[in-house]
């Protein structure tokens, strides 16, 4: 729902300000599929809602779901005919995290990442953020189910459109929104300081994940671009200063590369570079084909998770949801192949 025509049209046709509210409720909380199901609204308002304010700035194109039955992305056209992609991801324990995208698209142009190559084309809006996760939890709730994590990891820098981030954040975590808990919504980043910075200044109490992937410049600036610009010595004081401002934890996404980034040395680096702070944590990622690289054996990928253990450094293997439908981290790229 595009807040702003929303606004325009109840100023313009004199509705109330509690109207407001109201409309909220029903697209927030009893999660509508059509404005004819906002039973408490007059008639007359929701025609207008109809022809002056859609009910969703996305539209679905087309849903893949992972033979195992644990992930579905689903390719949502936006007005301007840009696609982006979303994932919904359902774990054993019960949780359903949907992984959205910020922008269309992504300028920093990782080397292992297929959303990069494709180029960066837009910024999105609040409303385009948070209807992709009513998207899904539309349909969960048919299955008496609920959206309970959101993660900022598809397609997109977060920290490069921060403001609507930050917007689409608050209405997520609002009793009069979504209501999911803050600390239940996750931003990833590639390293973006200002943006590290101005999150540390927000009094949301969500998760800050690092895209590291690497423990040294030299192999983080071939592999990330972005380390250009913010070298890891800037990262990590910035994080530093984070964790100071706000005691939360920090997650390092570390996506383990057959010959790349793998061996030993890389992980005691890896060690030495995250030190003794008990709110680091480390994401080991498997690789997902995206291009030029593999993944890296599994006896490697317990070595390395291992070695980092006995040099007291919290890490774990991050469960990978939906490689064989190409919504894997790194394999978003906007292009769903029509089924």
């Amino acid at each position: 729902m595009d807040s702003l025509k929303l606004q325009q049209m109840l100023e313009s046709t004199g509705e109330k300000p509690f109207r407001a509210k109201q409309i909220k409720a029903a697209v927030y909380d009893r999660l509508i599929s059509d404005w004819d199901e906002a039973t408490d609204l007059s008639y007359g308002l929701r025609e207008n809602l109809k022809v002056n304010v859609p009910l969703s700035t996305v539209e679905p194109v087309t849903e893949v779901t992972s033979k195992r039955g644990d992930a579905i992305k689903v390719s949502l056209r936006l007005a301007d005919a840009n696609e982006i992609e979303t994932v919904l991801m359902r774990h054993r324990d019960g949780r359903n995290t949907v992984c959205v995208s910020s922008q269309a698209g992504c300028a920093m142009k990782c080397a292992f990442c297929a959303t990069g190559k494709a180029g960066f084309r837009r910024n999105l809006t609040a409303d385009e953020i948070i209807d992709q996760i009513l998207h899904f939890a539309r349909k969960l709730r048919q299955k008496k189910a609920d959206v309970t994590n959101v993660v900022f990891m598809g397609m997109g820098e977060p920290m490069h459109n921060f403001d609507a981030v930050m917007d689409a954040i608050r209405t997520i975590n609002s009793k009069n929104g979504l209501e999911i808990g803050a600390r239940r919504i996750s931003v990833s980043t590639c390293g973006i300081v200002p943006g590290i910075s101005r999150l540390a200044d927000e009094s949301l109490q969500i998760n800050l994940a690092i895209s590291l992937h690497a423990p040294n410049d030299a192999l983080r600036s071939r592999l990330m671009p972005a380390n250009d610009a913010y070298p890891i010595g800037q990262v990590m004081r910035a994080v530093e200063s984070y964790t100071t401002a706000t005691n939360r934890r920090v997650m390092f996404e570390y996506t383990l590369i057959d010959g790349i980034n793998d061996k030993n040395e890389h992980a005691d680096a890896l060690a030495d570079l995250l030190g003794d702070n008990h709110l680091y944590h480390v994401n080991l990622i498997r690789f997902h084909r995206t291009g030029g690289f593999s993944s890296s054996p599994r006896d490697r990928r317990d070595t390395f998770l291992e070695r980092l253990k006995t040099r007291g450094i919290s890490a774990t293997h991050r469960v990978s949801f939906g490689e064989d439908i190409r919504a894997a981290c790194g394999q978003l790229a906007g292009q769903t192949k029509r089924r």
